[in-house]
């Protein structure tokens, strides 16, 4: 993406969302970005930690 489309998005936020709730929304998304790159560095599960985790549930 380059320069001048950056302004365009940030523009149209900024028109879409005002001023005052924009840094909220920033910080809400590089929050997200930061859980889902932690949950890539994860090991996946093993069959037997996911029995452990989800097992059948006793109702």
């Amino acid at each position: 993406m380059g320069f001048q489309e950056l302004l365009v998005v940030l523009a149209i936020g900024l028109l879409l969302f005002g001023s005052k709730r924009l840094p909220d929304l920033a910080h809400s998304l590089g929050q997200s970005v930061q859980l889902f790159r932690q949950a890539l560095e994860e090991p996946p599960l093993t069959s037997r930690e996911r029995s452990r985790d989800h097992g059948p549930s006793h109702r």
